[in-house]
């Protein structure tokens, strides 16, 4: 008689011990480490300037110099996630856009906000020819940002639409004109 243990040489517990073990250390070495403050900036930089080429092509500003640069909070006003400085005379803008750092959102979600931003100042700049620094009020300013909003969130709204619709494999028509 072999006595009370199985013939394996193996107690059936120690086995799914180890099994456990061994998933438990691939699970962990498959798992990307989060992207440090810095690696998480460089992102936010090649995505918005990727945006923001797309989007000066749609709104026709490729004539304009634009850059992008991403800054902490501190630089910006407050309560707010970005601005845009321009020089009409030689058509170049400098958007500035909040850094992740400064961000309590999730990242997809940051990355959202920080296109928005970009089509936000652009659509600004667009329509900066309508007013002149004589015009400017801060009465015609809360206006002038809420219809830029309004056109903005528009315009993602459809972009991403399109983009869905895309993905699923329907097909979007698209005018000429």
């Amino acid at each position: 008689m072999l006595g009370r243990f199985p013939a394996c040489p193996f107690h059936p517990l120690a086995v799914l011990v180890v099994l456990c073990g061994i998933y438990s250390l691939s699970a962990q070495t498959l798992t990307p480490p989060e992207p440090t403050p810095s690696e998480r900036t460089s992102q936010v930089v090649s995505y918005a300037e990727g945006r923001l080429s797309v989007w000066q092509k749609r709104l026709n500003l490729q004539e304009w110099g634009v850059t992008v640069v991403v800054s902490r909070a501190g630089e910006l006003k407050p309560k707010t996630v970005g601005n845009i400085h321009w020089d009409r005379d030689k058509k170049t803008a400098v958007i500035r856009v909040l850094d992740p750092a400064d961000y309590t959102l999730p990242f997809d979600q940051i990355l959202q906000d920080i296109e928005f931003t970009i089509v936000h100042e652009l659509i600004h700049l667009e329509i900066a020819p309508v007013f002149t620094d004589l015009q400017r009020s801060d009465a015609n300013r809360m206006e002038e940002e809420h219809a830029v909003n309004h056109m903005a969130d528009a315009l993602l709204k459809l972009d991403r639409t399109q983009a869905a619709k895309q993905s699923s494999g329907t097909i979007v028509a698209t005018s000429s004109q």
